[in-house]
């Protein structure tokens, strides 16, 4: 008969424990204060640096901008600053459709970690309270979060709280795709104009 490693029940807990929802949580909690000592300590770009980048690095640079756009929306940077950047960086019409890409993208990928990383264990906490939220949402979710997009809310947090909730993917992902256009072609059209005057 094979004996059993006092060790082995042990190590199965603790594996257990890291794939809970608790533990995702926690991994989502550290990535956020990581996002924020980034934010606070990275330089930002500043119009001439961005414009000599998209000069010298060819087509594939816009398709950068929009992944470092995106990942811009993932730390609390403001969106209204990226978007102005944007806009004196590369003009109005590039600047509007990298703003609107990279907004959308960095909205969804906001809600797919904080849903795959934190939604678990918000329910267990919330338990019935989070309910009527929940209903709330199935019926007026489109709604919702187009009304967070276009209100002064920070974007990242938008993105991270209604990843927690129930909200269905698709009303989420409508949402930010309609809500991001309209605050984008105002700020990207303020940079764009604020390079004409300089």
């Amino acid at each position: 008969m094979a004996r059993v490693s006092p060790a082995r029940p042990d190590l199965d807990r603790v594996l257990r424990t890291l794939r809970g929802p608790w533990a995702r949580l926690a991994l989502l909690g550290v990535l956020l204060v990581v996002a924020v000592v980034l934010a606070l300590t990275v330089d930002r770009p500043g119009v001439p640096a961005v414009r000599g980048w998209l000069d010298s690095a060819g087509p594939g640079s816009w398709t950068l901008l929009v992944l470092a756009t995106s990942l811009a929306m993932l730390v609390p940077v403001p969106r209204t600053a990226v978007s102005v950047l944007l806009g004196a960086a590369a003009g109005f019409p590039a600047g509007l459709g990298v703003a609107v890409a990279g907004g959308f993208l960095g909205g969804v990928a906001g809600f797919g970690l904080s849903r795959v990383l934190g939604r678990d264990a918000v329910a267990r906490v919330a338990g019935r309270r989070l309910d009527r939220a929940e209903r709330l949402l199935a019926d007026r979710g489109f709604l919702a979060v187009l009304t967070a997009r276009v209100s002064p809310l920070p974007f990242v947090l938008t993105s991270y709280a209604a990843g927690l909730t129930g909200l269905r993917w698709r009303p989420y992902v409508l949402g930010t795709a309609v809500g991001v256009v309209p605050g984008s072609v105002l700020h990207v059209a303020v940079g764009a104009s604020l390079i004409s005057w300089l």
